[in-house]
């Protein structure tokens, strides 16, 4: 006897076909997030519009202060306005209160020209112009407002969060500095740091070319594309994958010099291998030798496809310092790098040896200018 199912109902014969039920649910989570969403700009739009409509009448009250109160509401009071819509307006709001404020300065102008001498109408015009010009160049980065300058701290900090040393077993010790040129918040030098299965740290330290905000966008993208890549696969694989990544970027100057470092720390057998990078230093606390590590030979990140990079295999015996550096340590312009290099060796070995400091106190020992980014690790095995 044949069976048949009511309307609507599922087919449940043998052989049939699940039945494909509609996703309502996450079809209404993804309504909701975009609900959610355009009630965000919304509210974003409409505190620009309020925000700006109150600059422009704080302003309107203010040019009647100045002409009826010049002794209590001096002219300069237009320039702190200025000040506030630069902070806190986007493109088309500073737009309207720049309007509103030559507007304002016209007026005045032609109403008390002895209170408005030409030399401040000419600052408040410059102050006008130089508001718009800086807003309109954060708006073509997609920044708006006081709450960019958050962001571009939340930027560095991801920088700084992907350099992170993790926590290491006891007889282990990881000591880095970065330092940017003339102190700027963004360098282009930058560290990446992981610690995998089996017991393995590795580090890679980066040059990425220029120097600064200028190499800062850069460094950005260049530390969380490294610090996925990092740990993720063999070490020996990680500097060509790499050169992949920076080759498939296509920027005009996206090359990078790099030096990568995996330390076995059940073992303390460690392999190195460099990318157009300065050699890396062993400093042997048994013999009391410092030794240039040669792994010259592999190109800079991002210049030419299947390169080959040269890796030295080696052993960190008890209190042995392994020193991983950038080139605003060793070069000076005019003078032979390799001349930066001994400087910087012997500097590390007063350190190491008498052991009166760590990364930093290299740094400062070896009194590079502040014209290059620098950046320096010790790894040291108790």
């Amino acid at each position: 006897m044949t069976t048949t199912a009511p309307p609507g109902a599922p087919d449940v014969r043998p052989g049939a076909r699940s039945p494909t039920l509609p996703r309502r649910r996450s079809s209404g989570r993804a309504s909701s997030a975009a609900r959610r969403v355009l009630r965000r700009r919304s509210l974003a739009h409409t505190r620009q519009i309020w925000t700006s409509v109150l600059l422009s009448g704080v302003t309107v009250l203010a040019g009647v202060g100045v002409a009826v109160q010049p002794d209590w509401v001096p002219p300069s009071i237009l320039l702190f306005i200025l000040l506030l819509g630069v902070f806190v307006l986007r493109l088309w709001g500073m737009v309207l209160l720049s309007g509103v404020v030559t507007g304002t300065l016209i007026v005045l102008r032609s109403w008390q020209a002895e209170g408005m001498p030409p030399g401040m109408v000419v600052v408040l015009g410059l102050a006008v112009v130089s508001g718009l010009v800086f807003v309109r160049g954060r708006e073509r980065l997609g920044l708006q407002g006081a709450a960019s300058d958050l962001m571009l701290v939340d930027l560095r900090d991801r920088l700084v969060a992907h350099g992170r040393i993790p926590v290491l077993p006891p007889g282990w010790n990881v000591d880095s500095v970065v330092r940017s040129a003339y102190a700027e918040a963004f360098s282009g030098d930058f560290v990446v740091a992981s610690r995998g299965e089996p017991d393995v740290l590795e580090l890679v330290l980066v040059d990425v070319s220029g120097k600064g905000q200028e190499a800062g966008v850069r460094s950005l993208l260049l530390s969380g594309a490294f610090g996925g890549l990092l740990g993720a696969m063999p070490r020996e694989a990680f500097l060509p994958a790499a050169n992949d990544y920076l080759l498939g970027q296509d920027w005009p100057e996206g090359f990078a010099t790099a030096v990568h470092l995996a330390v076995d720390l059940s073992t303390s057998s460690f392999w190195v291998s460099t990318a157009g990078h300065p050699p890396a230093v062993h400093l042997h606390a048994g013999s009391g030798r410092v030794e240039l590590i040669d792994t010259a030979g592999g190109p800079a990140l991002g210049v030419v496809p299947s390169p080959t990079f040269v890796v030295h295999e080696g052993v960190l015996e008890p209190g042995d310092t392994l020193m991983l550096y950038t080139d605003g340590l060793v070069e000076t312009p005019g003078a032979d790098v390799e001349l930066g290099i001994d400087r910087l060796m012997g500097e590390a070995e007063r350190v190491v040896a008498t052991r009166s400091g760590g990364a930093d106190a290299v740094l400062a020992g070896v009194r590079a200018g502040e014209g290059d980014d620098r950046a320096l690790i010790l790894v040291h095995r108790e």
